[in-house]
């Protein structure tokens, strides 16, 4: 029955859309039947109406002329043969390989068995109905191919992102080169409304950028001179020159292409238990269909006479329980949730975290980065005999050489400070105090308490949370400056947003400070935190909410990735987020999300829901209908035409079904 998988749920198996074709000569052969393009769709159609036509004049010619079976057989035998010459060998090839019980062996033993049935004493001919059910699947397979090939689309539509050409710098010329050929180093340029091909730092201009392939956002992002740059987004404005920093097969486009390739490798449990439910469940049929055809006649008494009429039972059993429409819908299913997602910025690396995301019970947080933006900026400045604008001046003067990142805060909220033209001299670091510096002619020292101390400044404390810089001007103690990470603007909305969707518990996890953790979490409502954190213990408490949580539900933790890779490999679901661009990010987590915006998380979720929710409509459906039609068939008030609904109509409604998931709406 594996092998029914690999020819039926295309989808689950090879997620190359037709753009990608190019892309993977040596996978050519393996997919060569996995493509389902514009010309087989045709010729599929072609063969269908075909089919139509020789079979309504073979149902003329049997009316009008009376020959013998066998003659009619023959004239069926053609359209017979045309419409499923494909079905038959596949059926046969199955058969050599020792796994005869796919569904292409279900539907040749059923139509071989209608088109044998008249031979037997008494039974009438079923021929039209022979043909008509090997008709029907292959219009059933059309559909499948035809939804396949749209929710390719979808992804390859993400693949859009594809860089086409590089025009790279060498010698002084401008050449067009595959972005596979350009090496680490290289210049290149990059005109508006073209797609920028590789990772790396502007070094000539500056443009604007649309990231929405990536990150699913509109706001189109500036770039300068000195800025990283990454590849997939869109340049808009200015000529841009880039030195490379990877190659293409590290860029974040092919990583992200790959990504999305693979993400049906790692199977939902839906989708693993139907492989298996496949692998049984064929051969229990098959030999439920032998017992009804010899059973029941047997114990009537006149085998003979009753044969007929319980083997074309048997063939109707046969055709209904075959499972396509849930081994093709369900991966479908998984395959458009998926793709859904990837629009929005979300890149679920396999149907299985899908699962998880919709069970989701516990979710925990990094602060640095996930709930702040992981930069320093100035709060309050709490000057003492000067002005808020004397104190912010004299601090970023001394500051000017910092690489701290408090340093990088003071510059950034005084940016005149770099043209005003005062002399600085004498500037010394005092180590685990603060920076000594003579501005014209005061000596001014920026620190902490310790150095106040140290020269004997009346420092006073302040009521604002936050890293406290104070000020001395000449020794006399001047105010401080409070300096902050600032909270995302949608983290709040993002902690209520899971809350309604019923997470019963937020936790939240950072290496800050007592007082900054608390002050984060009371701000969003989180339900409890821990500060002062290693990275282990980061795993420690993390090991411990999933020992607390429900066994059939599961865990998320969500960190920026730079140093979160063990925790978000530890969790049920690692969710890296604003990734666009930090590789042990893509690298260890399960879920990316390409933008810094925590309310993805609750979109992640209720795709997730929304996808789980269609595959089990499918499952309901399609055995719902089956077991209706299974039933009248085993007591005769089904025709082998309803039995042919039940298998292809069904098909049909749960691949429909199955492209909603691609729209990504969480209804």
């Amino acid at each position: 029955m594996a092998h029914e998988h690999q020819h039926h749920s295309h989808c689950s198996c090879n997620c190359h859309s037709e753009a990608e074709a190019h892309h993977h000569h040596h996978n050519e052969g393996q997919d060569h039947h996995h493509h389902h393009d514009h010309n087989s769709l045709h010729r599929q159609l072609a063969v269908i109406a075909t089919t139509i036509i020789l079979l309504i004049g073979a149902v003329c010619i049997e009316h009008y002329l009376t020959l013998p079976t066998w003659q009619l057989l023959l004239i069926y035998l053609v359209p017979y043969l045309l419409v499923g010459h494909k079905t038959l060998g596949e059926a046969a090839e199955g058969l050599l390989h020792g796994d005869a019980f796919n569904e292409d062996f279900l539907m040749a033993i059923a139509t071989i068995g209608a088109l044998c049935i008249g031979f037997l004493p008494g039974a009438d001919t079923e021929f039209p109905e022979a043909v008509f059910v090997m008709l029907f699947f292959q219009i059933g397979e059309m559909f499948e191919g035809y939804a396949e090939g749209q929710s390719r689309k979808s992804i390859s539509n993400l693949m859009d992102i594809r860089p086409d050409v590089a025009h790279v710098v060498r010698n002084g010329q401008t050449v067009d080169a595959k972005p596979e050929d350009v090496a680490v180093g290289e210049t290149i340029i990059i005109a508006p409304g073209e797609k920028v091909p590789l990772d790396g730092t502007v070094c000539k201009g500056s443009s604007a950028l649309n990231t929405v392939a990536l990150t699913g956002e509109s706001e189109p992002r500036d770039i300068h001179e000195g800025d990283d740059i990454t590849s997939g987004c869109i340049n808009l404005s200015g000529v841009i020159n880039v030195t490379t920093t990877k190659t293409y097969g590290d860029s974040t486009v092919s990583k992200i292409i790959d990504l999305v390739e693979h993400a049906s490798d790692n199977k939902s449990k839906s989708e693993a238990f139907i492989t298996r439910f496949a692998r049984y469940y064929t051969p229990v049929v098959v030999v439920a269909a032998l017992i009804l055809a010899v059973v029941p006649p047997l114990i009537s008494g006149d085998f003979i006479e009753n044969f007929p009429t319980w083997l074309y039972r048997a063939l109707m059993f046969l055709v209904v329980s075959c499972p396509c429409a849930l081994v093709i819908s369900i991966p479908l299913t998984f395959f458009g949730g998926i793709g859904g997602a990837s629009r929005h910025g979300i890149l679920v690396k396999g149907a299985c975290y899908m699962d998880a995301l919709a069970n989701l019970h516990t979710v925990v947080f990094d602060k640095t980065g996930t709930l702040t933006h992981g930069q320093f900026a100035v709060e309050a400045v709490h000057p003492d005999h000067f002005n808020e604008r004397q104190l912010l001046h004299l601090a970023a003067h001394v500051e000017h050489f910092s690489t701290h990142p408090i340093g990088a805060a003071l510059r950034n909220a005084f940016p005149e400070e770099a043209t005003d033209g005062c002399r600085i001299s004498h500037v010394e670091e005092v180590a685990g105090q603060g920076i000594r510096a003579q501005v014209e002619d005061h000596i001014v020292c920026v620190g902490n308490q310790r150095m106040m101390e140290a020269i004997g400044a009346q420092w006073h404390p302040c009521h604002h949370i936050g890293t406290i810089i104070h000020v001395a001007i000449d020794g006399q103690y001047a105010g401080h400056i409070v300096i902050n990470d600032h909270i995302k603007d949608d983290s709040i909305e993002s902690i209520n947003k899971l809350k309604q969707l019923g997470i019963k518990r937020t936790v939240m996890l950072t290496g800050d400070r007592q007082e900054v953790g608390q002050h984060v979490a009371e701000t969003l409502h989180i339900d409890e935190f821990h500060a002062e954190l290693m990275p282990a213990d980061k795993v420690a408490h993390v090991e411990r909410l999933i020992q607390e949580k429900p066994v059939d539900k599961a865990l998320a933790f969500v960190g920026d990735g730079i140093n979160d890779a063990p925790v978000l490999a530890r969790a049920d679901v690692g969710i890296a987020m604003g990734a666009l661009g930090s590789d042990a990010a893509i690298e260890a987590a399960d879920v990316v999300l390409m933008d810094d915006r925590p309310s993805k998380i609750a979109l992640a979720v209720s795709i997730a829901r929304h996808t789980i929710a269609i595959a089990r409509q499918n499952v309901v459906l399609a055995i719902g209908i089956k077991v209706a039609v299974l039933l009248l068939a085993t007591f005769g008030m089904a025709t082998l035409w309803m039995a042919v609904f039940a298998d292809v109509g069904v098909t049909v409604l749960a691949v429909l079904n199955a492209m909603r998931a691609l729209s990504g709406k969480n209804k």
